[in-house]
């Protein structure tokens, strides 16, 4: 049981690196070919943090795990959420931009809500699941945020400091096929590590996909938000987490559903719920206290309640 465990560990730490990575290689690219940084900030790097989540999926749908895919989004959702919002908000306070606060949080709510309709198959049939044409469905409403943001991008131009950094093509090269080896090669082992974990404890699936998988998949958003906060970049601390939240219902569903068709396990509708109440509880915090801002007791109550929620999950597995 040691073996796997260390396996998995590994495996985590190849995704968060091999997503570093291919960021950092993808990110001097464009800049080389004068591609802005706000671009390559909600492209390259939105993908990079994301990285992670769709290749465990891609491997999880490829291999017949579907509750390791419902739970690693699912699950990751609700870290970047709770855990990271509520770590980055404990920091420092996180102010939010107008449009974030009308426009992206229910985005957010609304990705979650058309998850739960498209999963449970209400009025359309007796089995619930991901079908290819769902998938499809939730690539074209990722197509729709995709062009949202660059419509936002036309209107609202902002600076940022992605990178600074000047390498050679083969080093560039270089960080790119390493990061994305990385990401194969750490997916692989995560998936088969987390699944042999959760057959020797007897804790099922979507435990292990709902915790540790979705956990692990969630460090580069972790690590994105904490570093932002502590420089009081508010809009990527908060901006990096709702994005994220959206890629994975979208894109990195959709793309798992076109894989392989997936059934959906009905008790991950009580995650899905709590997905929806905190994300409806950020949006309230937006207009308690003060105005536009998640103070610190709400980053609290967010980060104090999922550990609640998460520490009855695995006691209820024991």
């Amino acid at each position: 049981m040691t073996l796997p465990i260390i396996l998995l560990i590994v495996g985590l730490a190849l995704l968060v690196k091999g997503a570093d990575w291919l960021v950092d290689g993808a990110s001097v690219l464009a800049k080389k070919h004068k591609v802005s940084d706000l671009a390559i900030g909600l492209t390259i790097v939105a993908f990079g943090t994301s990285a992670p989540e769709l290749v465990v999926n891609s491997v999880a749908s490829m291999g017949g795990y579907p509750d390791i895919v419902f739970g690693n989004v699912i699950g990751s959702n609700n870290f970047n959420l709770f855990i990271i919002l509520g770590i980055a908000g404990l920091i420092a306070p996180l102010t939010v931009q107008s449009s974030s606060v009308w426009k992206e949080i229910p985005f957010s709510f609304l990705a979650a809500l058309i998850l739960l309709f498209l999963t449970n198959n209400y009025f359309i049939s007796d089995t619930p699941g991901l079908s290819t044409v769902d998938g499809i469905i939730l690539l074209i409403l990722f197509g729709s945020f995709l062009y949202y943001v660059f419509t936002q991008l036309k209107s609202e131009p902002i600076s940022s400091e992605i990178v600074k950094k000047d390498y050679s093509n083969l080093k560039i090269w270089t960080f790119i096929l390493a990061g994305l080896a990385g990401l194969v090669l750490g997916g692989k082992l995560v998936v088969d590590n987390a699944v042999a974990i959760a057959q020797s404890f007897g804790v099922s699936e979507k435990i292990i996909g709902l915790t540790i998988v979705a956990a692990g998949t969630s460090l580069p958003e972790l690590a994105t938000s904490v570093v932002a906060s502590m420089k009081k970049n508010n809009d990527i601390a908060i901006g990096n987490i709702i994005g994220s939240n959206i890629f994975n219902i979208f894109l990195i569903l959709g793309v798992s559903s076109l894989i392989t068709p997936l059934d959906y396990s009905l008790t991950f509708n009580t995650d899905l719920y709590i997905l929806g109440a905190g994300t409806i509880f950020l949006f309230v915090a937006m207009f308690t206290g003060k105005r536009k801002k998640l103070d610190r007791w709400e980053a609290a109550i967010l980060l104090i309640s999922y550990l609640a929620y998460t520490a009855y999950l695995v006691s209820g597995e024991i």
